[in-house]
C-alpha cells in the first residue's frame, strides 16, 4: 500500500508540474516561471489534502517531490513546442495527473481515517486543486467551471477505488481500474465534447 500511494503521487506530481509548465510556455515566461509554476501546480492538489487531514505534508519530509516538479518545469521549457505539436498537451497532461490524484487522495484518506465519503471528497479536491492554482496564478479559465467532463472524472476515479476497498480488492488492481475510469471519462470529454447537463431555471427549457 505504501509503494501504490508513493507511486500515484509522484505520478501526480510530476504530470500536473507538466502542465504548470506548459501554461507557462504559452505565456511566454522565463524559466524561472516555469519551475515554480510547475512546483504549485503540483503539488499543490497534495498539499490540501495533507492540510486538511492534519497529516505531514508530503513534501516537507521528501524533498524528492519538489526536484521532480524543479526537474518538470526545466524540461518543460526545452520541449513544450514538441509537445504542442502534438495538440493539447495541456489538456491531456491534466487529465493524467486528475486522474492519478483522484486515486490517491481517496487512497491515502483512507490510510488515514475510516471515512468513506470523506475520502471520496478528499479524492476530488486532491485531484482539481493543483490545477486551479496554476489557472489562478496564470489568470486562465479554470477547468473545473468548464462545461465539459472534469470534475465528474475525478469523482469517478475517487468513488470506485472507494468502493471497491471497501468491497475488498487489493489496492493495487482497485488503483488501476478506478485510474482508467476517472481518465476514460475525462478523455472522453477532452475527444468528444462529454458533458453533463447543465442547470436551467424552470420555463428555461
Amino acid at each position: 500500500m505504501a509503494n501504490l500511494l508513493q507511486i500515484l503521487d509522484f505520478i501526480g506530481v510530476a504530470v500536473f508540474a507538466i502542465s504548470g509548465g506548459i501554461v507557462a510556455s504559452r505565456l511566454k515566461l522565463d524559466i524561472l516561471a516555469f519551475v515554480l509554476l510547475a512546483t504549485f501546480t503540483g503539488i499543490g492538489g497534495g498539499t490540501l489534502r495533507d492540510l486538511l487531514l492534519g497529516a505531514p505534508v508530503f513534501w516537507v519530509g521528501d524533498q524528492t517531490y519538489l526536484l521532480i516538479c524543479i526537474a518538470a518545469g526545466i524540461a518543460t521549457w526545452y520541449l513544450a513546442h514538441l509537445g504542442e505539436a502534438l495538440g493539447k498537451p495541456l489538456r491531456w497532461a491534466d487529465a493524467v495527473g486528475m486522474a492519478s490524484y483522484s486515486v490517491m487522495g481517496a487512497a491515502k484518506t483512507l490510510t488515514i481515517i475510516d471515512r468513506p465519503v470523506v475520502a471520496v471528497l478528499m479524492g476530488v479536491a486532491t485531484a482539481a486543486f493543483g490545477g486551479v492554482i496554476r489557472d489562478t496564478i496564470a489568470s486562465q479559465p479554470s477547468a473545473i467551471i468548464n462545461r465539459e467532463i472534469y470534475l465528474t472524472a475525478a469523482f469517478g476515479g475517487a468513488f470506485s477505488y472507494v468502493m471497491m476497498v471497501e468491497a475488498t480488492m487489493p489496492p493495487w488492481p482497485a488503483a488501476i481500474v478506478s485510474g482508467v475510469i476517472a481518465f476514460g471519462l475525462r478523455a472522453g470529454a477532452i475527444q468528444f465534447g462529454w458533458s453533463l447537463p447543465g442547470y436551467r431555471p424552470p420555463g428555461n427549457e
